[in-house]
């Protein structure tokens, strides 16, 4: 398995030992941070910690010696300008590594963990489903180290290999344990620190599911996924507005009265883009790429899944609720 030491993929770990999988797991150092000690240990008998890098393709070719299955969860999420260049280098030529390096040890069949953002908007306003692509004026605009850009271009590399390959393409994912964070993650620590102070321009929205649910499925992909196939993992479409009502209740925190005018929040992406390629260090505060989807309803139908996968999704407010339990307890800790 890589990306072990993730949000999702510590819960995918997590999922497969309790599955009663042995699963030799690619981590850097050779060990997993103690940010996801709370979730799976290091010490677990059926879990072995190697480590390795996604670029190294030799070494991952003695790495997954021996694995019947390859679980790819690894990825860099990432909108700082800095990240760009490495995110293509992860996301892309590191996938197209790794699925040399597993038909070169004999794997029977790898779990990509791919994405939503592969699967671009549903059709006359209807919810995405595994049919859908995005627009190709949209991918055509979008720079190469976009993330949403690499998501789809993973894909692609995978289902372009040697080795069969079932794809599992979660949506936003919350709950606990987001230590990064990851954007979604980041919205939620940002409510609960009062940084949200304006709801989004227009009426998007997005669909959010429990990080629990994403796990069971990747472990159901192994054996009841269709070879060749994606599987979208929804759990509920939310509007923008939808959401930061719920995080208000969670919270206890104000719900956002002003909102913020298109062409401003886009004038205020480009103006942080700038600070950031001024300053490498620095960390987007509107990010230009996620401005530019505030308008879109990112919404996505998980009925496929529902069927083959057996996925059963647990309410998003509960997931939400665990997430700000999570990061609540993260605080006193420090």
């Amino acid at each position: 398995m890589t990306g072990a030491s993730g949000f999702v993929g510590s819960h995918v770990l997590r999922a497969l030992l309790d599955a009663g999988y042995a699963v030799r797991a690619l981590v850097r150092g050779g060990k997993l941070p103690s940010a996801v000690s709370w979730i799976v240990r290091g010490d677990e008998p059926n879990l072995e910690l190697v480590e390795g890098d996604m670029l190294a393709t030799g070494d991952l070719g003695r790495t997954i010696d021996g694995c019947r299955y390859v679980v790819h969860a690894a990825a860099l999420y990432s909108f700082s300008p800095r990240d760009r260049a490495r995110i293509w280098d992860v996301n892309v030529t590191g996938t197209e590594g790794l699925m040399t390096a597993a038909y070169v040890a004999g794997v029977e069949r790898v779990v990509l963990t791919s994405s939503s953002a592969a699967v671009g908007h549903g059709r006359n306003g209807d919810p995405a489903d595994e049919t859908c692509y995005p627009d190709r004026a949209v991918a055509i605009n979008r720079t190469k180290g976009d993330y949403h850009q690499s998501k789809l271009a993973q894909e692609r590399a995978a289902f372009a290999g040697r080795v069969p390959v079932v794809a599992v393409l979660p949506t936003a994912p919350v709950g606990p344990g987001d230590w990064k964070p990851t954007p979604t993650g980041k919205m939620i620590r940002d409510f609960m620190d009062g940084r949200i102070t304006a709801k989004a321009p227009g009426q998007g929205g997005l669909n959010l599911v429990a990080v629990e649910d994403v796990a069971k499925a990747h472990v159901a992909a192994l054996t009841k996924g269709r070879l060749g196939e994606r599987y979208l993992i929804a759990g509920e479409n939310l509007t923008f507005d939808e959401i930061w009502q719920m995080l208000s209740e969670i919270t206890g925190k104000p719900m956002p009265k002003w909102r913020a005018p298109y062409a401003l929040a886009l004038a205020a992406g480009y103006v942080d883009e700038l600070r950031c390629r001024l300053d490498p260090n620095a960390t987007p505060l509107a990010p230009l790429e996620g401005v530019r989807m505030s308008r879109d309803r990112m919404y996505a139908d998980a009925s496929k899944a529902k069927v083959e996968l057996n996925l059963a999704p647990m309410p998003v407010r509960d997931a939400a609720q665990r997430a700000v339990t999570w990061y609540r307890l993260d605080e006193e800790r420090r």
